[in-house]
């Protein structure tokens, strides 16, 4: 199909963006052909001033799913009339998350950082307002600060160090230091040389780098021995060990289009793979996904969701899939309480269910927003509005709607559950637990420990060394950032 992709898949783009590497720290460009993998060099992170307009617009002005193209493969930030004081972070795991980096200002309520999870004042990040000013200011003259704070000018240089507070996530899989792929290619070469295979050098290798290094190394081990790493792996593993090694192994966006391919192939669809995987990524994973999906398969996955859904639940995918979800990180608590009396009149206060506002509103809405969307419905009807969804729908249309409902509440308690319910009961879905440990083992996977324990009163590791058993289970351990036990 040639290298180029159709002019109507243009990446999603916002004044209001900050850009940054999707799925997490170890993601690496697939687009790009020489070479195949280029390594991001900095993030541009640039704190928006906030302006004079509303900073919550609902049902007007809505932006077309994909502006004009870019060359670049993030997302620019349009120029501000002021210039940016701060330095540009690099690009490090902190910086890298599942969400967008939120950096954004509510004007109505003062100095404010918004995240997924809390709202954090810029006092306590940064301290009282005083000397914030120092090395902006002239002399001993009182100056106006920067958005962040009024402060007095001295004269003193002023270093800006990025605020660690709105890091989304802990990983369990992080870049190793010092790190050497010719020689993890030729320590990977030797364990599967001749009779018999070092299954603990390959955990120790390709579950202990990042997916960036892990493409790396691929290169090197093609370049010194001619041979692909992934079909010799396969050729010397099996069953499941051999199942997580190749998930490891494919460059991330290309693992997600592996996985929705799967989920609709053949008779039959498996929802949830789908559910999972559109309710929970960002606008850029997202758009990044449909071009590698086409680039792969030669169809367009919107074409390939209606195909294979049908009613009220593909309008949800379709709505997820044009990747337009309002991602400034504004909130408006006036318009929060409109949405939410417009879901109540929706839903509980009628005769049947108008389905379209739940789909129109939990699929544009940005996360923060939605957070004091659903607060509004509980104070207005003293139940959750996940209560309120389970009761007005059924099938695969609530259990989507509830999968948004989840990831804005708390994202690693979702995922927390989808891993808890990949081993409950009798036998374990291997593809689902090796799914979520591979997505999420770079970008959050301590808080989703943590969740999991508190959910459900056992460990993680607990699970799964009841669950599963030999290399497979080793590797997990791995993954998980746990140690291997007896």
């Amino acid at each position: 199909m040639g290298s180029r992709i159709p002019d109507p898949l243009q990446p999603p783009t916002s004044s209001s963006e900050t850009p940054r590497a999707p799925f997490g720290a170890g993601w690496v460009q697939p687009m790009n052909q020489n070479p195949p993998y280029p390594l991001p060099t900095q993030l541009q992170f640039q704190p928006q001033r906030p302006t004079q307009a509303h900073p919550y617009i609902a049902h007007q002005n809505v932006r077309a799913s994909y502006p004009a193209p870019i060359s670049a493969p993030y997302p620019s930030i349009s120029s501000s009339s002021n210039p940016n004081p701060y330095p540009s972070p690099s690009h490090s795991s902190q910086f890298a998350s599942q969400h967008q980096y939120q950096q954004n200002v509510q004007p109505s309520s003062g100095n404010t950082f918004y995240k997924d999870q809390e709202a954090i004042s810029a006092e306590n990040m940064y301290g009282p307002g005083q000397n914030q000013r120092q090395g902006y200011g002239g002399g001993g003259g009182n100056g106006q600060g920067h958005w962040h704070g009024k402060g007095y000018g001295h004269g003193q240089p002023h270093e800006y160090r990025p605020p660690t507070a709105l890091k989304e996530g802990a990983p369990t899989v992080k870049p190793v230091q010092g790190f050497d792929p010719v020689k993890d290619a030729h320590d990977l070469r030797k364990a599967m040389k001749g009779f018999g295979t070092d299954e603990e050098v390959l955990i120790n290798i390709i579950c202990r780098r990042s997916n960036e290094q892990r493409q790396e190394i691929q290169r090197q081990y093609k370049t010194h021995f001619g041979k692909d790493l992934i079909e010799d792996i396969k050729s010397e593993t099996s069953g499941n060990f051999e199942k997580l090694l190749v998930g490891l192994l494919r460059p991330i966006v290309d693992f997600y289009c592996a996985e929705l391919n799967n989920a609709m192939a053949g008779i039959g669809t498996d929802e949830e793979v789908l559910i999972e995987i559109l309710c929970t990524l960002s606008n850029m994973e997202i758009y990044t996904i449909k071009n590698q999906y086409l680039r792969l398969y030669g169809a367009h996955l919107e074409s390939e969701l209606k195909s294979e859904t049908s009613g009220n639940f593909k309008r949800l995918l379709i709505s997820l899939c044009t990747a337009a979800r309002d991602e400034s990180g504004r909130v408006d608590p006036n318009l929060a309480k409109d949405d939410a009396r417009e879901l109540l009149k929706a839903g509980e206060l009628r005769v049947g269910t108008d389905e379209s506002m739940f789909n129109m509103i939990l699929c544009q809405r940005n996360y923060q927003q939605l957070k004091l969307i659903f607060q509004e419905y509980e104070n207005m009807t003293g139940h959750s509005l996940e209560k309120a969804i389970k009761k007005e729908f059924s099938g695969d249309i609530m259990e989507g709607l509830v999968a948004i409902f989840r990831c804005v509440t708390n994202k690693a308690e979702y995922f927390a559950s989808r891993l808890h319910k990949s081993m409950a009961g009798i036998g374990t879905n291997d593809t689902q637990l090796i799914r979520v440990i591979i997505t999420r083992s770079e970008i959050d996977m301590v808080d989703i420990k943590v969740a999991f324990e508190r959910l459900y009163g056992k460990s993680l590791k607990s699970w799964i060394k009841g669950d599963t058993s030999g290399h497979y289970k080793h590797a997990l351990y791995a993954l998980v950032g746990e140690q291997r036990s007896s």
